[in-house]
């Protein structure tokens, strides 16, 4: 078995002295772990940290063996992030993220690109913008899961205006006027995830605490709940900067 692709760093550990086990989202063959022999060697060792996009590929006997990498740099996302303390520890989140949510082997060519525009977002928006790039991408998660959110109209009256909340059972969003008895136990709905909602002032501080604890509430209770997971710390972290 042999094949190429394009992937993105989630992760590496130690496998003995020297080598590592790489965890890559790639193109075609989603979340896929394989061996990389030497991968601890000095000249190797900027290669393999998470966001980096690489072009690889995977050697194994048998189709569901580890099988072993063989990688080239394209892309060093991590180290043109490390001036920018937020940025890098959005990449970290989403990789962390994508390597706890995301089912091994299973081909996810949307949220792959979505990922390479996350990357692109954290390298050239501005502050505090990317932020809303990065809540953005969770929503693509969730919905590449199964799990997405349903944000075109109210859930309880059908009116595509003014929505302010989203249910924390459903996933749908509600209206101001109609969430108002249920304010204290729904979920603020910021004005940038809105569907249709028209281009204004990038989204402050507050409005992306609020976008964070939306996807986060869903990735946690439904889409690694599932796993039996939970949010991870580098995710956790990263939200605690906004709250």
């Amino acid at each position: 078995m042999e094949w190429g692709d394009a992937g993105i760093v989630l992760g590496a550990r130690q496998h003995g002295e020297s080598s590592l086990i790489v965890t890559l989202l790639t193109s075609n063959h989603g979340r896929h772990a394989g061996l990389v022999k030497g991968g601890m060697s000095k000249a190797a060792r900027g290669l393999y940290q998470p966001g980096n996009l690489l072009s690889v590929t995977w050697k194994a006997r048998l189709e569901d063996q580890l099988g072993l990498y063989g990688c080239e740099l394209v892309e060093a996302n991590a180290a043109a992030l490390l001036s920018h303390p937020g940025r890098l520890a959005a990449l970290t989140a989403a990789c962390a993220v994508a390597e706890a949510a995301l089912p091994e082997r299973q081909p996810h060519p949307m949220l792959f690109d979505a990922t390479l525009a996350l990357i692109a977002a954290l390298r050239d928006a501005p502050d505090p913008g990317y932020g809303a790039a990065y809540v953005e991408w969770e929503a693509v998660v969730l919905q590449d899961l199964g799990f997405g959110l349903d944000l075109a109209a109210c859930a309880l009256t059908g009116v595509t205006e003014d929505l302010a909340w989203v249910s924390p059972k459903t996933g749908r969003a509600v209206s101001a006027a109609a969430g108002a008895p249920w304010k204290d136990k729904l979920l603020a709905l910021p004005p940038f995830l809105r569907e249709g909602a028209e281009a204004g002032p990038e989204p402050d501080a507050a409005a992306i605490a609020q976008g964070l604890r939306l996807t986060g509430w869903f990735l946690d209770r439904h889409a690694l709940a599932s796993q039996d997971r939970q949010l991870p710390p580098a995710r956790v972290r990263f939200g605690q900067r906004w709250s």
